[in-house]
């Protein structure tokens, strides 16, 4: 359980405000002088803590402050009672219209984060202060600690942002039964997961930018006298720019309830010292191991040199880390009903390569899935990783592939084996699938051979979260490929033990945890109609310029609905549906003598002038626009398909009836 962010600090104004109106302070010293007076007669035995609080009781002032502060009771099935046991308590305000919920048990640990502000972000030194009301590129940070997310609000870009923000974050073990106790420190010091922070930049036109990616070791609170501590970091930035400082955050750490002992310096620096030596020395044998098993594969075929066999990948941080490290099972939970429904969700998150200063070769950058997630877009081997880990978490044998496509350029995409021996190509960017049919190299020539609908042309690799298999067959073209993986003359494995021994999760504290999935944050009706709207105002004045007047026709905007959802369910499914029904719906609504076109378009963003002005390269669309003739009606529907994280599918479709002159 944890609290979200903006919630510690206004609990704490509640209740601080509270006491305030109460006038406790003033109570707490009436009391206390009393008690003092009356101590004072009794002789010279010293006022304890103890006798103050049980005048404190017998008054009623510690009943009368939690009758202030009331609980909301929450209705409860009679199954759920031990879960109503162990779920925090809910407080609520009087006075205050809404309920306020603040998810605190008395018997969990807390980390309670604060951000206190950023300086030395130096790229931003000429920002000016932007004007109220200006929109100005914005920074948010977002942190992912042990399944738990957070995003701050935006703020705007400057050398100094103003970043305030404070983050509750549940300290708890993962063994069965643990969950429930509260952690000491001496079990927080085992907890090695570290605060993975993200700091994402989003300019004026909804683009986002990968700053920094940073992992906080938060175990120093441990040691701090009073159960608080302050710590600058110093992010640094991504790619071929990770050794250079991008700026500075200021940090307060503080336990909650405070620890009842502390840790010394020593001991913590010891217990993170022996971490780093374990996961350097494990890294170092899996090295040298795989330097071993690259050379057995070179000596099959001299050839193998120049397959794609990709062991180690460098991410954000310029980290090189095993491939398999990058692939992890991932359930989404009630966020993706389907492994369908899941390859069309990672085909929304834009492509982007890694941004290479200067001409030369592809900056080459694989994400952790959290920068990835936060970002909302990234390179095919990050839409691939996660495409796999979603279809592991469906059940699936799913395994990432590390190849070429058509004019031989690089291309990562994912492969399921069916238990009937089926062999499935996803596509991670399209959504699209493609059932592989290997053709016969010692087949007659006048014998017919299917064509692959795929554009994949070789295969170098494949890799999961366990397994890596690289392709030793004669040739590497994916039309003759054979998908036997248990084949060892045909797919050199490497060993399971060595791969689990720095992929699997928990086996390295160096080793990116993985984050689960958010809801959608977009409510899909909301952002329809408000695109909608904006999609209106700017064809109509597209047409005011051209001296041509607008009429629309809200019946046939409506039955447009119907054509877009249709369209959706077939990117989704792969089946189409629902086209007799909307095709009848038109012929009723277009009277005889009329002429109906239509124009759908996706997108993958909410920005309404960008979509418009890509409607507007298309003459089919042009030509609906700008329509002239006798009663033109016009119409336009929007449909937001909300995903996980800020993913979403947006479909516009213009239309226009008008009647046909000769």
């Amino acid at each position: 359980m944890s609290l979200t962010p903006e919630k510690a600090s206004e609990l704490k104004q509640i209740i601080q405000d509270q006491l305030i109106k109460m006038d406790i302070h003033g109570k707490i010293r009436a009391v206390l002088a009393e008690t003092l007076r009356s101590e004072g007669d009794r002789g010279d035995r010293p006022l304890s803590e103890e006798d103050f609080l049980t005048a404190l009781q017998r008054r009623g002032i510690v009943e009368e402050a939690m009758k202030e502060l009331s609980f909301a009771n929450v209705a409860e099935p009679q199954a759920e009672t031990d879960a109503l046991n162990k779920s925090p308590r809910r407080f609520s305000e009087k006075g205050i219209t809404q309920l306020k919920t603040t998810n605190i048990s008395p018997l969990r640990r807390y980390l309670y984060l604060q951000v206190l502000g950023g300086k030395a972000f130096l790229e931003h030194l000429q920002e000016p202060e932007p004007l109220p009301g200006q929109v100005c590129s914005t920074f948010t940070l977002y942190l992912h600690f042990r399944s738990q997310r957070f995003r701050s609000k935006p703020v705007p870009c400057a050398c100094e942002p103003d970043l305030q923000e404070g983050f509750l974050l549940e300290v708890h073990r993962d063994g069965p039964g643990d969950a429930s106790k509260m952690a000491d420190a001496t079990t927080m010091l085992s907890i090695c997961d570290p605060v993975h922070m993200v700091l994402i930049k989003t300019d004026t036109s909804g683009d986002t930018t990968l700053i920094s990616s940073y992992f906080l070791d938060w175990r120093s609170v441990l040691s701090a006298p009073n159960g608080k501590t302050g710590v600058s970091v110093e992010l640094l930035g991504v790619g071929s720019e990770c050794k250079v400082p991008t700026g500075v955050l200021n940090l307060k750490l503080e336990m909650y309830p405070p620890l009842s002992e502390i840790l010394s310096p020593e001991v913590i620096s010891t217990q993170q010292s022996l971490e780093r030596q374990k996961n350097a020395e494990k890294e170092r044998l899996f090295l040298v191991y795989a330097k071993q098993w690259w050379r057995e594969f070179l000596e099959i075929r001299p050839s193998h040199q120049s397959k794609l066999v990709k062991i180690f990948a460098q991410d954000e941080n310029g980290v090189n880390r095993p491939v398999c490290s990058y692939v992890h099972v991932l359930r989404a939970g009630r966020l993706l009903e389907s492994p369908r429904q899941a390859a069309r969700f990672v085909s929304l998150l834009a492509q982007e390569r890694a941004p290479v200063v200067g001409g030369g070769a592809r900056q080459e950058q694989w994400c952790t899935m959290m920068a990835f997630l936060c970002r909302n877009k990234g390179d095919c081997e990050d839409h691939a990783t996660l495409l796999c880990s979603l279809l592991l978490g469906f059940g699936l044998d799913a395994y990432v592939c590390v190849g070429t496509k058509a004019k031989n350029t690089p291309h990562t995409w994912v492969i399921t084996c069916g238990t009937d021996g089926t062999v499935t190509f996803w596509e991670s960017l399209t959504a699209h699938r493609y059932l592989h049919q290997p053709k016969d190299p010692e087949a007659p020539p006048l014998v017919p051979q299917s064509k692959p609908t795929y554009p994949y042309r070789t295969l170098g690799c494949v890799f999961n979260h366990k397994t890596f298999l690289a392709n030793c067959q004669p040739s590497d073209s994916v039309e003759l490929c054979v998908f036997d993986f248990t084949d060892s003359s045909r797919w050199k494995a490497m060993s399971e033990e060595a791969v689990r021994s720095v992929c699997a999760p928990g086996s390295t504290s160096s080793l990116p945890p993985t984050p689960p999935l958010c809801a959608p944050s977009v409510h899909p009706s909301e952002a329809s109609n408000q695109l909608e709207l904006e999609m209106r105002y700017l064809l109509a004045e597209h047409r005011k310029d051209l001296g041509l007047v607008t009429i629309w026709d809200d019946h046939l905007s409506y039955l447009l609905s119907s054509a877009l959802a249709a369209y959706e369910l077939e990117r989704c499914t792969g089946v189409s549906c629902g086209n007799e029904e909307f095709q009848d719906a038109v012929r009723r609504a277009v009277p005889d003598g009329h002429t109906f076109k239509g124009f759908p378009i996706h997108f993958l963003h909410r920005n309404a002038r960008r979509a418009f002005a890509t409607c507007l390269r298309s003459p089919f669309c042009e030509e609906i626009v700008c329509c002239r003739g006798d009663h033109v009606r016009l119409a336009v529907r929007v449909r937001v398909f909300a995903y996980p994280e800020m993913a979403c599918a947006v479909w516009i479709m213009f239309a226009c009836k008008y009647r046909s002159v000769l």
